[in-house]
């Protein structure tokens, strides 16, 4: 491997010297060095690299406390999380809005009600990938802006159609420009936070589920009163949801920052501050290359597939309560039924917070899941148990609780992108993640059939067996990351007496691979977090 430097645009120094360790496999079998060489004529070279050498040096020259990381913090603080927790309330609430619409008159009833359903998923399957590699060539907040403005436009045309047909494919539209929505976000929050800073931040944005199921419940509720207006309910649904949507795309477009080289709220000094920040995460920024090895290696890396299955196991289920698990299958009204499902949000709002301040406090990320599954357990052995009974205490309470496994989806976010680094095997296995996310949803609309309602019980036991496998997966995932370490720990140990380094020159090796763009397998000094 060699790796040319353009000295003026990334402002290397006097590097000619320079070696750092070559990429290295899982079991580190090739142990050798490489130079890393400088070029003045060497600027179209560059897409190889990080688009924070853009900004700073191979190697950190300038130093800022830590009263000004804080400051620096809270102004990001102020604007990139905000704006994520406004794009994904309005996701959900675009997405779950057809819950609503099934008891304020939707037209489409039973098995094409399913198929309905089933679109979103089908759309956000088939676009996942392409709109991922697309985001990379482009500037992503951008990108996403205009995903928003479109979905918004589609949202409103859902007010027009009667029939089938044009509803599958409204709703198909919009699972294709929702699919680039949380792999963007997770990149953003990835290249402005350090890694015990994520998991917070992405859960702040993720109880906007809960967010939006208090603030769609009582806005369907309200609606549900009007009682002298020309156009049907769930039309008015549809229509204030979508230019919702619309001014959120806006929103995102004017204000979201596409990268730290591109943070125009920030000074340049702050923009530098912004990438010394992280530069010890090992994570990198952007790159606009996609590149075939770091694809590769993101399908073959065992990690990945271990995601994708976490992804299956804990989203089937959410296909089925998003869409057909209901208080109202307990004898309530519809109005009854809307103002019911808020402390629900409120559950998920809690574990969302609860499991996102574990997280980066303990530097965990999958034993919070496993404590956010427990209640969620327990919930679904109460609904199977007390099926056909008339304790609706006891039914409404496990729905509930039922709730508090969502923030798990919010934690293996967080588990990509404190995990995963290359910018192209980021965008892969976000995307997989997010692929698996769908079919686990389309599964699981499948999982709750017309014959089995009103009580679903077939679908009540799949989440009980489901979730309960994941329990014990989350520990398997922890003891690889662990086991990663302590070879990365042991090759550090080896190169550094094979070489007769010093710690002061680790240190330097180490910050010279933050912004090399190589993927967590190849860069020795990656770390991951458990």
């Amino acid at each position: 491997m060699s790796n040319v430097v353009d000295k003026d645009i990334l402002q290397t120094g006097d590097l000619s010297a320079g070696h750092v360790a070559s990429p290295i496999n899982e079991d580190h079998d090739e142990k050798k060095t490489t130079d890393i060489k400088v070029s003045s004529a060497a600027v179209d070279q560059t897409e190889n690299l990080d688009e924070a050498l853009q900004l700073v040096g191979m190697e950190r020259t300038v130093n800022f406390s830590e009263e000004e990381y804080t400051r620096l913090r809270w102004k990001l603080d102020f604007c990139i999380p905000p704006l994520c927790a406004a794009v994904y309330c309005t996701q959900y609430l675009d997405k779950t809005a057809l819950n609503y619409a099934s008891i304020m008159g939707f037209p489409i009833k039973g098995q094409g009600y399913n198929l309905v359903a089933l679109s979103f998923y089908v759309g956000f399957l088939i676009w996942v990938f392409p709109t991922m590699y697309i985001s990379q060539r482009l500037r992503i907040a951008k990108y996403l802006g205009c995903n928003i403005v479109a979905w918004g436009v589609i949202m409103m045309l859902q007010a027009i159609p009667h029939t089938l047909g044009p509803f599958f494919v409204t709703r198909l539209l919009l699972g294709m420009l929702e699919s680039c929505v949380a792999p963007i976000l997770i990149l953003i929050i990835s290249m402005f936070y350090k890694k015990n800073e994520q998991a917070r931040r992405i859960t702040w944005f993720y109880l906007m589920n809960g967010t939006a199921s208090i603030v769609g419940g009582f806005i369907a509720y309200g609606v549900s009163f009007d009682a002298n207006s020309s156009i049907a309910k769930y039309k008015i649904i549809y229509l204030l949801l979508g230019g919702l949507a619309i001014l959120v795309g806006i929103a995102v477009l004017i204000w979201m920052p596409d990268s730290p080289l591109h943070a125009h709220f920030l000074t340049k000094e702050e923009r530098i501050a912004v990438v010394e920040r992280i530069r010890d995460d090992q994570g990198g920024t952007e790159n606009k290359t996609i590149k075939k090895d770091q694809l590769i290696e993101a399908v073959t890396d065992i990690r990945t597939w271990l995601v994708v299955l976490s992804t299956l196991l804990t989203n089937i289920p959410n296909g089925g309560l998003a869409n057909f698990i209901s208080t109202q299958n307990f004898g309530y009204t519809a109005k009854q039924t809307l103002i019911l499902s808020t402390p629900g949000g409120l559950i998920g709002i809690a574990s969302a917070v609860l499991c996102g301040w574990y997280s980066d406090k303990k530097g965990e990320r999958v034993l919070p899941i496993a404590w956010a599954l427990i209640p969620t357990i327990i919930g679904a052995a109460m609904l199977v148990g007390l099926d056909g009974s008339d304790k609706k205490g006891a039914l409404l309470f496990a729905i509930y609780i039922i709730g508090a496994y969502g923030s798990s989806l919010a934690i293996l976010y967080a588990y990509n992108a404190s995990n995963t680094s290359g910018h192209t095997k980021k965008v892969t296995v976000n995307a997989m993640t997010l692929a698996a996310f769908c079919v686990a949803n389309i599964v699981g609309t499948e999982t709750f059939l017309p014959k089995d309602a009103p009580q679903y019980i077939q679908g009540k036991i799949s989440i009980l067996v489901l979730l309960s496998s994941q329990f014990f997966l989350c520990f398997i995932l922890r003891w690889i990351n662990l086991r990663l370490n302590r070879k990365k720990q042991k090759f550090i140990a080896e190169l550094k007496a094979a070489n007769g380094w010093t710690d002061a020159d680790v240190e330097r090796e180490r910050q010279r691979h933050a912004f090399l763009d190589m993927t967590d397998h190849q860069n020795p000094y990656f770390v991951y977090t458990a």
